[in-house]
């Protein structure tokens, strides 16, 4: 049997014979964390750490750099990332090895695959939700629709100036223009949500060059602001202070005056 040493912090080294502790065939002795060790990683010190499929990442310098912004990967600082991991990266082959600098050991065999404070059941539950919404199909989009989406944006666009230009902006042709246009933002509105969140092309470049072009020339807003944005609101949702959407409390969103108080004296920091 491998041996085992304690290393500073009180996380173990375990000796090569150890079969689950290598971190590859003839390679160093992987580290072996707790979760007790992990959550004191959770960003509110310089070391920020966080786990995905039982593996430890330290991301304290990375999260600088990270594609999709610093705050969305942070705000799982100390905790399980597996299931955003895997819904938020299409090539998750190509992401791993930009991973591998940033692994430094792994969960113990008797820690739990995610925070000893989650609902096991739910968890798992969820997952197999979306193992079974996967195999249904259910996540491949209609490439065809989203193409006839596009176009039928177009044509309501140039309908809605040519009809100014022939009419001129007399009431009801403004009035009209104007109901054309608002159906274009609208519409625009739902097809670069999807594009931003990676749904429609097998590959990332595509979405975002197409996402960049609907939600900056058709809809006037920078791409770059809405990905940090609304990224945080799905990997984070309803979370007090991390997602951006409650940050409007209280002048847009109102938790409820008896909900909110209730909250409060819980010292609870999310939604129920």
């Amino acid at each position: 049997p491998g041996s085992e040493q304690k290393l500073p912090g009180g996380s173990a080294l375990i000796g090569a014979a150890g079969p689950s502790a290598m971190a590859e065939v003839g390679g160093p002795p992987a580290r072996l964390f707790t979760w007790d060790e992990i959550k004191l990683r959770s960003g509110r010190e310089p070391e920020r750490w966080l786990v995905i499929d039982r593996k430890v990442y330290d991301i304290s310098r990375f999260h600088k750099r990270h594609p999709g912004g610093s705050r969305v990967i942070s705000h799982y600082a100390g905790q399980d990332a597996t299931d955003p991991f895997t819904a938020f990266h299409l090539d998750k082959t190509l992401v791993r090895k930009f991973m591998k600098p940033l692994l430094i050991g792994e969960l113990a065999d008797d820690q739990p695959s995610f925070e000893p404070s989650k609902n096991k059941l739910l968890v798992e539950d969820f997952r197999q939700l979306r193992a079974t919404v996967e195999k249904m199909g259910l996540l491949t989009p209609n490439r065809l629709f989203f193409f006839l989406y596009l176009i039928h944006i177009l044509v309501l666009d140039v309908a809605a100036w040519l009809n100014l230009w022939y009419f001129g902006p007399s009431l009801v042709p403004f009035l009209f223009s104007g109901l054309l246009l608002g159906t274009v933002q609208a519409q625009a509105g739902w097809l670069q949500h999807d594009l931003g969140h990676l749904s429609v092309f097998g590959k990332s470049k595509w979405n975002h060059w197409v996402h960049k072009f609907v939600i900056g020339h058709l809809k006037g807003a920078p791409a770059s602001w809405w990905n940090h944005w609304h990224f945080q609101h799905h990997a984070k949702p309803n979370c007090f202070r991390k997602d951006p959407d409650l940050n409007m409390h209280p002048l847009v969103f109102a938790l409820g005056k008896k909900l909110s108080v209730e909250l409060g004296m819980k010292k609870k920091k999310f939604m129920p």
